[in-house]
This record gives C-alpha cells, structure tokens and sequence, in this order.
C-alpha cells in the first residue's frame, strides 16, 4: 500500500456529497488551471512582479527590467492581456501596461507569501 491510500477504506457518503455540492465544475477548473499554466514561465511570473513593483510599463521597459528581448515581452503580453491578468492602455504610440485588477495582485502577493512560508518549513 503506498501512503497516499487509505489505510481503512470508509467514504463518509454525507462530507463527500456535501463537498460535491461545492466543488467548482471542470469548465471552471480548465480555465483556472490555463491560468497557472500562463504563470508557469519564468519570465511572465518576473514581467508580472515587475508590474506588481512598478504599476505600469511599456514593452521596452518591461523588456529592459526584465532583461529579456521586447519580442519575448510582446508575446507574453499578449497571452496575459487575453487571459484578463494586464491591461493597457494608449499614449500615442506607446502602450503601457498594469496589472488587470487588485485580484491578480492579491494572488501574487500571496503566492510569493506562501512560497517563503514553505521555504521556511524546509
């Protein structure tokens, strides 16, 4: 047997359905686990801390801060805007992008939180 099994097989068929009722359905979870997946590149994680940092920023910016290629900045800027995490807005020719909302903020406010809490246990 190995450990992640249950050493006494016994459904409790009361928390199980209940948990069933609030479980998220799996056209929800798709879409959240494609949004992890968008965070599973180092580089889109550091061009979204570095918005996190700073506010806004332009493709060249983001680029120099980074220190990666404008190319690779546009590209991720393009999947992140799809998924609803940055926003831009024009000035002239420039575009200068933000963080969506207070939401994906909180999110990598606290994943970082969690990521040194679970250095710390080690």
């Amino acid at each position: 047997m190995s450990i992640d099994e249950c050493a006494v097989r016994a459904v409790d068929p009361e928390r199980v359905a209940a948990t069933r009722e609030r479980l998220i359905d799996l056209d929800e979870a798709e879409a959240l686990a494609d949004g992890f997946k968008l965070l599973g590149e180092p580089n889109r994680v550091r061009i979204l801390y570095a918005l996190l940092e700073a506010g806004e920023l332009c493709v060249c910016d983001l680029a120099a801060t980074v220190d990666v290629s404008e190319t690779t900045v546009s590209h991720a800027m393009r999947l992140l805007k799809a998924a609803g995490i940055v926003r831009n807005r024009r000035d002239g020719r420039m575009i200068y992008y933000r963080l969506d909302d207070a939401h994906v903020r909180m999110l990598l406010d606290l994943s970082r939180e969690h990521l040194a809490h679970s250095a710390g246990d080690r």
